[in-house]
């Protein structure tokens, strides 16, 4: 894939998770993936994303930057949400967080196979528990 192709391919990944289009990650996610170093799958990620959305149903990744390295990907983007459910053991209170995550991906035929992401959750919880 070109840079052009990169990044109107994450773009779309982007816009499905925005959407909650979870059954569209086969378009993006290969079966098998290493998540940070571990090894995982595909069913592994949708889970963790629809236990996100479950308890975070107006989550939002906004891409601000996206750099490119052959077939790698690193993302700068600002997640925001509002838990409706208990998630990282807080209760709903109808705060809000903003926080930054950073990620770096490696795509080899159209697809992730290999995934890392890091977020303040410090700073989630600090907003969370205010």
């Amino acid at each position: 894939m070109t840079q052009s192709d990169l990044r109107d391919w994450y773009m779309r990944y982007a816009d499905a998770l925005n959407a909650h289009e979870f059954d569209r990650m086969h378009e993006f996610i290969n079966d098998e993936v290493l998540l940070g170093d571990q090894p995982g799958t595909r069913d592994d990620v949708v889970a963790v994303l629809k236990g996100i959305v479950d308890a975070v149903p107006d989550i939002r990744w906004e891409v601000d930057e996206l750099l490119f390295d052959r077939d790698g990907i690193a993302v700068r983007a600002t997640n925001t949400g509002t838990p409706v459910k208990e998630w990282l053991g807080v209760p709903p209170s109808g705060a809000s967080f903003k926080i930054v995550e950073y990620a770096i991906y490696k795509v080899r035929d159209g697809r992730f196979v290999q995934m890392t992401n890091l977020h303040d959750s410090a700073e989630m919880l600090r907003q969370l528990t205010s």
